[in-house]
């Protein structure tokens, strides 16, 4: 006998591993701090490598300048406000890695938790017909 209750939670249950769980169910295996923690991980490497490329383009763009007044100009002025400009930069990035991420983090485990609660309904159902069929087994 097929249990219609059974029937349509089992097809949320795979409609949602198809569509958010995809997205969120392999966020959910993370601790928060090691989930974030990467994100940053990773934000620290893209926006080194933007901010260097940024860097060798206008050193490209403004070439034949640098070359004619290198002996002009106060390197270590000059590489101080690189530094600083990187450390802004790197600061506002990761601050909004950190928010982005945390966010993501958050609506992940709410959305999971969701998913959790259908599966401990299911298995319930299970139960409750698994033992049914024991006792009425026993009766015969």
């Amino acid at each position: 006998m097929i249990n219609e209750e059974k029937v349509k939670l089992m097809t949320k249950l795979a409609m949602y591993e198809k569509t958010e769980g995809e997205k969120y169910l392999p966020i959910s295996r993370y601790y928060r701090s090691d989930y974030i923690g990467l994100a940053l991980i990773r934000n620290f490497f893209v926006v080194t490598i933007g901010y260097v490329l940024v860097l060798l383009a206008l050193g490209a763009y403004y070439a034949e300048y640098l070359l004619n007044n290198i002996h002009r100009m106060n390197l270590i002025v000059l590489g101080t406000e690189i530094l600083v400009g990187y450390a802004v930069i790197m600061a506002a990035f990761s601050i909004l890695t950190y928010i982005q991420y945390s966010v993501k983090y958050y609506m992940a485990k709410k959305s999971v938790k969701k998913y959790y609660d259908m599966l401990t309904q299911l298995n319930k159902m299970y139960s409750r017909t698994e033992r049914k069929s024991r006792t009425a087994g026993r009766r015969r």
